[in-house]
């Protein structure tokens, strides 16, 4: 089962703005290389931090306004939203224990 919800212009404010806990956005394309690298990281770190954390996919290509509106440069991009509000953000293709780690020290907590 995959953890990572696909969400749009349409559902993102449901799924992330107005969600009670903390979110990870996956901002991605079909044609990164980098971000099918880091997704199967994504999806350990997502069943790790199952209740705890919320993670989304957003696909830039079909979903340009909220690229644009979270000034997505770059992909694979992943920005977490807590209380509505962005908390952290990290870019560019990374190991799972870099991604955990930027995750966590976002969320305030410490390994």
């Amino acid at each position: 089962m995959g953890y990572l919800i696909d969400v749009t212009d349409k559902s993102f404010a449901a799924e992330v703005i107005n969600s009670p806990t903390p979110v990870v956005v996956d901002f991605w394309a079909e044609w990164c290389a980098p971000c099918r690298t880091i997704h199967p990281f994504l999806e350990t770190i997502a069943a790790e931090l199952k209740g705890a954390v919320k993670f989304v996919r957003v696909d830039v290509d079909a979903n340009p306004a909220l690229s644009q509106r979270h000034r997505i440069q770059r992909i694979p991009t992943l920005i977490l939203f807590k209380g509505g509000k962005v908390v952290g953000q990290t870019g560019g293709a990374a190991s799972k224990e870099s991604l955990q780690r930027a995750i966590e020290q976002a969320l305030g907590r410490s390994r």
